[in-house]
Order: structure tokens, then sequence, then C-alpha cells
């Protein structure tokens, strides 16, 4: 699944716990007749997937829907969603992400002294 609009605002990237679990938020607002406000968490090296980003930026990220379930002390079963982000990519028109290289052009032009017998020469 995925998810469309501009950042609205990039949190800090949170540790928690003694093992050193990581979690990053950043808001997406779509553009639709009624925008919504997404929030999207990244976790673990994930979180460092938003260092190239900004403010404003139009972006689209690839998203999982995770649920789970929690019993209380009282006994009462609840449950709860979270959306995981775990790639962003810059959709401004002609211009990577910053820090981000486009593809290289390729390097080589096709050969022009070609013969048609030198097409099928494969040894096998």
């Amino acid at each position: 699944m995925e998810v469309e609009g501009k950042i609205k605002m990039i949190g800090e990237t949170q540790t928690f716990g003694s093992n050193g679990f990581r979690k990053r938020e950043v808001v997406v607002t779509t553009e639709e007749q009624y925008p919504q406000h997404i929030m999207v968490e990244f976790v673990q090296d994930k979180t460092d997937l938003l260092n190239n980003f900004q403010v404003g930026q139009p972006v689209k990220i690839g998203i999982n829907l995770r649920g789970r379930e929690w019993v209380n002390p009282q006994g009462e079963t609840k449950y709860f969603n979270s959306i995981q982000g775990w790639r962003i990519e810059n959709l401004q028109a002609g211009s990577p992400a910053p820090g981000q290289t486009p593809p290289p052009a390729d390097q080589f032009e096709p050969a022009k002294d070609l013969k048609d017998e030198d097409y099928d020469d494969l040894p096998f």
C-alpha cells in the first residue's frame, strides 16, 4: 500500500528501552477533496530514510498496516493499529530527494558499424 501527499511534519528519532528500539514519525497531508493528515512511523534502521526529506516536499510512502491486541490489567482486550513506513520516494518532478543521486545515464553508445551477420554470433 502507498500514501501520497506533502510532508507536514517530520519528528525526531525516539529511542525506547534498553534494547534501543528506534521510532520516527512523519505526517503527510493528502491532496484530495478532503485532505487527511496521515501519521506514518518508521522504525529501527528505516528511521534514517527520513533524513533526506523536508517539510513541504511531495512524497509517496510505501506502508504496511499493523494491528495488535493488548489485554489490560482488568482483563479487557483492546486493539491498536499503526501505519509503518518502509520506503519513501520524492515526487517533485525531475529532482531526486536531497542526498540521493539519480541513476547514471547510459555511458556507452550503440555500435554503428554492425553488419547483418554480426547480430547472431553467440556461441550457443
